[in-house]
């Protein structure tokens, strides 16, 4: 297969949760592929890093800082926007605890994040992207940030892992949905992977070593391997790819 199967020149990325960790990552692999972006975090100056750090893969940046749950300030920041071809819907969050002790606060918080806010960003994706008068021959491609989790359960993330099945079921029917329009919607469901928000949970060591020991590579995720995958899922070179999750685990659905 030539390289040119996973370019992106002459598309347009919008990444939300832009500003660390897989986000981050993701927006930087998808501008050394050639993707201009637009990049979606609460913080500016994260935002100011990312851009000036893919400033030399010489590609269009656009900052947008707003918040995915707030509703009125999402749907300002899409009427904005010129165009999209490939949105990477990132944003989310966790709050590890035991089931008998969720509150409603935390359940409210964690389903309007990881569920609700990433329905509306792909809803209002979506409808950017069939403005395009040449989006059936352009095509798109959105992928769905899930987890490992999304395939299976796990102590203490009971919310967490509801959250990403209903990504994997939010994916699947989008795909069947907006097949015709040739748009893709496809997850990546990662394992475990070192970044703000997992590096306090491995801080301690009997956490670690549950992670490890169900993982069979041995080992954690590194970002450039998810950020990888997502440029693939966005590229030309997984075409024939739409409602499906790419799970990226070391091994860990497979026992």
């Amino acid at each position: 297969m030539s390289e040119a199967a996973f370019r992106l020149d002459g598309r347009t990325a919008l990444v939300s949760g832009a500003g660390r960790g897989l986000g981050r990552s993701a927006a930087i692999a998808l501008a050394e592929a050639g993707a201009d972006l637009v990049l979606v975090s609460r913080t500016r100056g994260d935002l100011d890093e990312v851009a000036a750090k893919v400033k030399s893969a010489g590609v269009k940046t656009k900052i947008a800082v707003f918040d995915v749950t707030d509703t009125a300030a999402l749907q300002a920041a899409f009427a904005e926007l010129d165009g999209i071809d490939i949105v990477v819907n990132n944003a989310g969050g966790n709050i590890p605890e035991p089931f008998v002790d969720v509150t409603e606060e935390h359940l409210d918080r964690i389903l309007n994040l990881n569920v609700r806010s990433m329905f509306l960003v792909a809803q209002a994706a979506v409808k950017k992207m069939l403005e395009h008068p040449e989006r059936k021959a352009r095509g798109g491609s959105i992928v769905n940030m899930s987890s490992q989790m999304g395939h299976v359960g796990a102590p203490n993330r009971t919310v967490y892992c509801m959250t990403k099945h209903a990504v994997e079921g939010l994916t699947k029917a989008m795909a069947a949905e907006l097949a015709p329009h040739n748009i893709r919607v496809n997850s990546i469901a990662p394992t475990f992977v070192e970044t703000p928000l997992t590096a306090t949970f491995f801080a301690k060591p009997e956490f670690k070593k549950w992670v490890l020991d169900r993982i069979p590579l041995g080992r954690l995720g590194h970002l450039d391997e998810i950020a990888n995958a997502i440029v693939f899922l966005a590229s030309p070179a997984a075409a024939l790819m739409t409602g499906t999750s790419l799970v990226v685990d070391g091994g860990w659905t497979a026992q």
